[in-house]
């Protein structure tokens, strides 16, 4: 059997000196502002494995309220999500990610993210596709305020 999950995850620009991004630091002239370290690269990814079988949001299991998750690692999120899915005795089939963002450009970074993102989930590089693209200027994302990434994930029970 296999099932499909999909999310998506926005979070604020300020001024920084790098962006968090599949578990890499790139350099930028902005940060993502937000209560966790703010990777919305994982962030996403969590979401969509556990939407793929009904496991709830990222905010049943680490609420935003909760002082203990200040700063707390997306790594850890991403391993914990992926976790449920296994107790499920599911796998990651494939993980197809888009990044909206206007001014860092991220091509240098793709394949440093593909790489991390699986060695975090011991996965194949092959497994996981990252596409970054503008908002040609239209919204917060296109403003440069914001943001965005989206995660398609198929997992299927019982293969390796």
């Amino acid at each position: 059997m296999i099932r499909i999950g999909f999310a998506k995850d926005i979070h604020q620009l300020e001024e920084g000196d790098y962006l968090l991004l599949g578990g890499i630091k790139i350099p930028s002239k902005n940060r993502i502002i937000a209560h966790s370290d703010g990777d919305v690269v994982l962030h996403a990814v969590s979401e969509s494995l556990l939407g793929s079988l009904s496991l709830g949001d990222l905010g049943t299991y680490f609420p935003p309220e909760d002082d203990k998750y200040k700063n707390y690692s997306s790594i850890e999120i991403v391993k914990f999500c992926y976790d449920l899915v296994k107790k499920q005795e599911y796998r990651i089939n494939n993980l197809d990610i888009s990044i909206e963002l206007e001014k860092t450009k991220l091509k240098p970074y793709i394949l440093d993210m593909r790489k991390s993102i699986s060695k975090i989930l011991d996965i194949n590089i092959n497994q996981v596709s990252i596409k970054a693209m503008t908002n040609e200027k239209m919204d917060a994302t296109g403003s440069g305020k914001a943001i965005v990434a989206y995660c398609v994930c198929l997992v299927g029970d019982k293969y390796e």
